[in-house]
């Protein structure tokens, strides 16, 4: 006579075991990769140009006279609708004055799609100042741009959140 094994044979389920449960394997490392993130980052360089004074060139670049001369190289560049591009400002150097002139960096997150819009009209951009002949002309130099932040900073990116 053939014996057959009832774990295999009977229709009903048994209660989980906990004991079985406690000694599972651990839970496998998920990996992702974005194909297509949605953002793209810009590190840009506020660049005076020749015959500004040193006193303009030693402040720091403020948040709004940053947007404004980025929304000013979109406008010249695409008219109305270049200035409906949202643009985040992540971080501005430096954020104190300077005792000699220093470079001015910033920071900014666009929408992927935009980005090549953006780079044209930033980096055909000059703007003029209307401070007479102290203030001079400014123009933005794009310095690196990516779809991940890390690989913008060149590191990690803790420095770019640091306080």
């Amino acid at each position: 006579m053939s014996s057959t094994n009832p774990e295999t044979t009977s229709s009903k389920r048994k209660a989980p075991d906990d004991r079985v449960a406690s000694k599972a394997a651990p839970a496998q490392a998920i990996h992702f990769t974005a194909r297509s993130p949605p953002w793209t980052y810009l590190k840009l360089q506020l660049v005076h140009q020749p015959g500004t004074s040193t006193a303009v060139q030693s402040q720091p670049l403020d948040p709004l006279t940053a947007r404004t001369y980025i929304n000013s190289a979109l406008s010249q560049f695409l008219g109305l609708s270049g200035t409906a591009i949202s643009i985040d400002i992540l971080k501005i150097l430096p954020e104190v004055p300077q005792p000699k002139p220093t470079d001015k960096f910033i920071w900014v997150r666009v929408p992927r799609q935009d980005a090549p819009t953006v780079v044209a009209a930033v980096s055909s951009w000059i703007g003029g100042g209307t401070g007479g002949g102290s203030v001079g002309s400014v123009a933005w130099r794009v310095c690196a741009k990516g779809n991940y932040l890390g690989a913008l900073t060149q590191g990690s990116g803790e420095d770019l959140f640091a306080p």
